[in-house]
């Protein structure tokens, strides 16, 4: 078992290229390998993969959760220290070097006044949960769950899990969007996920209790923290994510106006967006649901444009300063690789959004994408998002996204 599980690290350490030889810069530290980090949220501790890469001129990094990778480019070594910028998000890693190669320091969400959490992280360890026991219960499968708030409000969710030996991996739907890639490790009836995007911080604990049931605790960050119940259900779904935002009744038409980021006023009546299918999307720079989303238009668009197709990012962001604003939004677009039109539309917070929507009977979810035909009229309105941490819905989805494209055009 031990010879099995040696290869299995050493197989997926090769994958992500771990063993290759890079050149690095002039250091006296050797930085250069595949990190254990841990953040602490005060009374536990959420793992992630950390690879930094030395290259003649520049360095990198990975964060990696599961089967996700996600790349980081800007990276800066000064002397003993460190500091890693999280891509599109407004956050970043600093540390230092301790005498053991170890290395010290803190994540600090710029956008947030006050947030920054410890941070530490070495090599040597590959298994994101340190477990003593081996695992008493397969949790494969797909659970109903119940999310409990402390002020007692709940919601449902659809955990999908999939295990082999001691190691685990999955998510949680909402009816808001996905948990993302959650990875991690069974010990006894208890397993452990977590998952670090860059600026969501997750953790996740459930044990079986003696009904076979799920009982558990969602941490998100210093502070948040749920509750939560799960049952084995295999036919359990959640509300038709098409059937959640509609246009209020005293609305024919949906209709916008807001500034592009360099702050030219674009409106959905422009003669640039006339006589073709747009699809209107609610966006934030500080949302990864919204990152997995960009990356798939991103690349969809640029296959589709010349079908007769305009995508219009109503981007709403943490701060209500336009230069701000429109600077992150300029990075995200740079770094998904998106060509079409992003506007500033507003701050981020949902009634805020939906004062700025009033056709809209809310803004329940970022993002949202709003279906409107050749004639301008909306036709279908999708609240949230299942990523490809979902798999197989999220593979429902592009189906049904790419269906309802061919018969908007016809």
């Amino acid at each position: 078992m031990i010879q099995k599980k040696l290869a299995i690290i050493l197989v997926t350490l090769y994958w992500l290229g771990l063993f290759s030889c890079t050149e690095k810069q002039n250091t006296e530290f050797e930085l250069e390998g595949i990190y254990l980090a841990k953040l602490d949220i005060g009374v536990d501790e959420v793992p992630f993969f950390l690879h930094i890469r030395g290259q003649t001129e520049k360095w990198s990094a990975e964060i990696i959760n599961g089967k996700e990778v996600l790349d980081y480019d800007e990276v800066y070594i000064n002397g003993d220290s460190i500091k890693i910028m999280m891509g599109i998000f407004d956050a970043e890693i600093r540390a230092k070097v301790d005498q053991d190669g170890s290395l010290r320091g803190e994540f600090i969400k710029n956008n947030t006044v006050g947030y920054s959490l410890p941070f530490t992280a070495n090599q040597g360890n590959y298994q994101r949960f340190v477990t003593s026991q081996a695992p008493a219960y397969d949790f494969s499968g797909k659970w109903k769950t119940v999310f409990v708030k402390e002020d007692g409000q709940s919601y449902d969710a659809v955990g999908i899990f999939e295990q082999i030996d001691n190691q685990i991996s999955g998510t949680f739907l909402t009816k808001l969007g996905d948990y993302r890639f959650l990875d991690g490790n069974v010990e006894g009836n208890t397993f452990y996920l977590s998952a670090f995007d860059g600026s969501h911080v997750y953790y996740f604990e459930g044990s079986l209790d003696e009904r076979g049931d799920l009982v558990g605790k969602f941490r998100s960050g210093p502070k948040y923290k749920e509750s939560f119940t799960a049952s084995r259900d295999e036919d359990f779904e959640l509300p038709d994510a098409y059937s959640l935002n509609y246009l209020n009744p005293e609305y024919k038409n949906f209709s916008f106006t807001f500034p592009d980021v360099e702050g030219k006023m674009v409106s959905l009546e422009d003669e640039a967006f006339q006589g073709k299918v747009v699809l209107v999307q609610l966006f934030g720079t500080w949302c990864p649901n919204c990152m997995d989303e960009t990356k798939f238009l991103a690349e969809w668009y640029k296959n589709n444009k010349d079908r007769g197709i305009e995508i219009i990012a109503l981007a709403f962001e943490s701060k209500a300063d336009f230069d701000y604003a429109s600077g992150r939004v300029k990075k995200a677009m740079s770094r998904l690789g998106a060509d079409y039109t992003f506007l500033v539309a507003g701050e981020s917070y949902k009634q805020k959004a939906s004062e700025a929507l009033p056709a809209l009977n809310q803004v329940i979810a970022f993002p949202t994408l709003i279906y409107l035909d050749k004639q301008g009229q909306v036709r279908k309105i999708h609240t949230g998002f299942n990523g490809p941490g979902t798999g197989i819905y999220y593979e429902e989805w592009v189906k049904e996204h790419n269906q309802l494209i061919d018969e908007l055009l016809k």
